[in-house]
């Protein structure tokens, strides 16, 4: 991975965990979410519109566009329902781990790419480690009820957003070279807001809308940002490095996430995730260094 990608992948995981932090402090982490998007929606139009004017699409990339947005409802929609169920420490690693163990066989498969012995061993490193953060001191417990997982909706909840993350990052791959990245990641961002409302509206009242925002404004527009700055410089990194390499690396996120749900949530912290964390900067390393 080039040294430019790197530091794009490694600015994106700082800002994703501040903001999928303030993201569970809302009052109604769905309607927060989705307030965030449209909030950066309205704030970003002229950006928008200029990127659309200066970087015309063809019809290909307005199919990637809607492919993405798709994508994205289901993981602003699943996401929010695992935050309104589990802790920050709980899910964060969850959801953000379902992506190294997925993306690179994707992108092996569907994109054609090669991985060299280090970014392999440097993957694995990761993978071990986002689940050692999380099962650290439980495996007993898992060999005598494996599918307790799934039967936790705040968990269940965080396996399905990290499904969709693998799913994402492999399409955007691919999206970003039909269409610029953040007029792509507006157009993704809109496109959620739009498609989200209906659904939003039905389940939550206005009420409750009115709600969020008299109470978590600041906030909402500050995440609102922070996911368009923290994705757009994840789909710029695209273009110069595998996906394979970026969608593991930018999981030492997970660090930051476990470590702010501990010493500002104040959720329980253990020796695993000491051990844990440590083992996903030593794969981002191998990453880093692979050819």
């Amino acid at each position: 991975m080039s040294g430019l990608a790197l530091g794009l992948v490694l600015l994106s995981a700082v800002i994703h965990a501040g903001w999928n932090l303030l993201a569970k402090r809302g009052l109604n982490q769905e309607v927060f979410i989705w307030l965030a998007q449209v909030g950066i929606s309205v704030v970003l139009l002229p950006l928008g519109l200029f990127l659309l004017f200066r970087y015309p699409m063809d019809a290909i990339g307005w199919v990637f566009v809607a492919g993405t947005v798709l994508l994205h409802i289901f993981y602003f929609l699943f996401l929010g329902r695992g935050y309104a169920r589990a802790d920050l420490s709980v899910v964060y690693p969850i959801a953000r781990g379902m992506g190294p163990a997925v993306v690179p066989i994707l992108g092996v498969l569907v994109l054609g790419e090669s991985v060299s012995p280090p970014a392999v061993a440097g993957i694995a490193t990761v993978v071990v480690g986002i689940y050692t953060v999380y099962w650290w001191g439980s495996f007993r417990l898992i060999l005598s009820d494996p599918l307790k997982l799934f039967r936790e909706p705040g968990t269940r909840y965080a396996l399905f957003t990290g499904a969709t993350i693998a799913t994402y990052s492999v399409w955007d791959k691919v999206g970003v070279s039909h269409v610029t990245p953040f007029l792509y990641m507006y157009l993704m961002s809109l496109g959620s807001a739009l498609g989200l409302a209906p659904f939003l509206i039905r389940s939550h009242g206005t009420a409750a809308l009115r709600a969020e925002w008299r109470h978590n404004s600041t906030s909402i527009i500050a995440v609102g940002a922070m996911t368009f700055v923290a994705y757009g410089l994840i789909l710029t990194a695209f273009q110069f490095s595998r996906v394979s390499y970026i969608s593991p690396a930018r999981e030492v996120g997970i660090v930051i996430g476990v470590l702010l749900g501990v010493f500002v949530l104040k959720e329980p912290f253990g020796r695993g995730r000491i051990i844990g964390s440590g083992m996903i900067a030593t794969g981002l390393v191998l990453i880093a260094v692979a050819p």
